[in-house]
C-alpha cells in the first residue's frame, strides 16, 4: 500500500475545513495470522484485529466489550456463548454482524476453508456526530452505497467506486473504519484542489477521524469497501 499526494493550483475557491482524507491519511493494516493477533489498529476508538479463522483453532473474543464483525472472505462461521452453546450461520463477504459484549466467546470456520474477519471492538469516549455546518452533502448515503446493518452504535456500508464516476465533494461527520476488499488507488481532492492517492490492497484497513470535506475518484484498479461509521 502507497500514499502519494498530487499538488496541483488551487481552482476551488473555499475554505479547507479538513485535511484528512477518508482513504489515505489514516492507520493502515497487515493481515494478523493465526501466530500474530496483534491489533492492526489501537485508537482511543477502536481496537481492530485482522482475523484469519479455521476450522479447529477458535479465536477467543472480547469478554467485555462491544464489537462488530466485517466479514471480508466469508463461510460458515460457529460462534459459542460463554456457556459453551454454539451456532453455525454462513456469512457472506461484505456483511456485518454487531455483537454484544459477553454474548459470543469464541469464533470458528467450521468448513474446510478459512474465513477472514475484520473485528472492531468499540470503545468509549462516546463522539456523537458532528453538526453538518458545510454546506456540503453527508457521505453516507450516497450513490454506490448500500446499508447492511444499522443500529444506536454503528452504520455499516457496502461502497463502491466506479471508473469515470467521481464521488461529489461531501462531509464526513463520523468517524469511520474502512475495509477495501479490492486493489485499485482512489484519488482524494480537498477543497483547496490538493489531491492525495491512495493504492489500496485487499484487506487494507483503516480508520480516518469526522470533520473532513473531500470528493473521491478511482483512478485505477477496483474499489470496494466495508466502511463502519461510529454513531456513538
Amino acid at each position: 500500500m502507497k500514499t502519494r499526494k498530487i499538488r496541483k493550483p488551487h481552482r476551488l475557491r473555499f475554505p479547507v475545513v479538513a485535511v484528512c482524507s477518508i482513504l489515505f491519511l489514516a492507520q493502515t493494516s497487515a493481515h494478523a495470522g493465526d501466530d500474530q493477533m496483534a491489533p492492526v489498529i489501537d485508537n482511543n476508538r477502536v481496537t481492530v484485529f485482522d482475523v484469519t479463522l479455521n476450522p479447529g483453532k477458535p479465536w477467543t473474543a472480547p469478554k467485555d466489550i462491544d464489537f462488530a464483525e466485517m466479514i471480508l472472505v466469508g463461510g460458515k462461521i460457529r460462534s459459542t456463548t460463554p456457556d459453551g452453546k454454539s451456532s453455525t450461520a454462513a456469512r457472506k463477504s461484505g456483511a456485518v454482524i454487531y455483537v454484544t459484549r459477553g454474548t459470543v466467546a469464541a469464533l470458528e470456520a467450521s468448513s474446510k476453508d478459512p474465513s477472514r474477519v475484520v473485528i472492531v471492538e468499540l470503545k468509549g469516549p462516546d463522539v456523537p456526530p458532528l453538526p453538518n455546518k458545510s454546506g456540503y452533502p453527508l457521505a453516507f448515503p450516497r450513490p454506490g452505497a448500500i446499508k447492511v446493518f444499522e443500529n444506536n452504535r454503528v452504520i455499516a456500508w457496502n461502497s463502491t467506486w466506479r471508473h469515470g464516476v467521481p464521488i461529489p465533494v461531501h462531509y464526513h461527520d463520523k468517524d469511520i473504519v474502512i475495509v477495501f476488499r479490492d486493489s485499485g488507488s482512489i484519488k482524494s481532492t480537498q477543497l483547496n484542489g490538493e489531491s492525495t492517492v491512495g493504492d489500496n490492497e485487499f484487506g487494507t484497513t483503516r480508520f480516518s477521524k469526522s470533520n473532513r470535506i473531500h470528493s473521491e475518484e478511482l483512478i485505477s484498479g477496483k474499489g470496494s469497501a466495508i466502511v463502519l461509521e461510529l454513531k456513538q
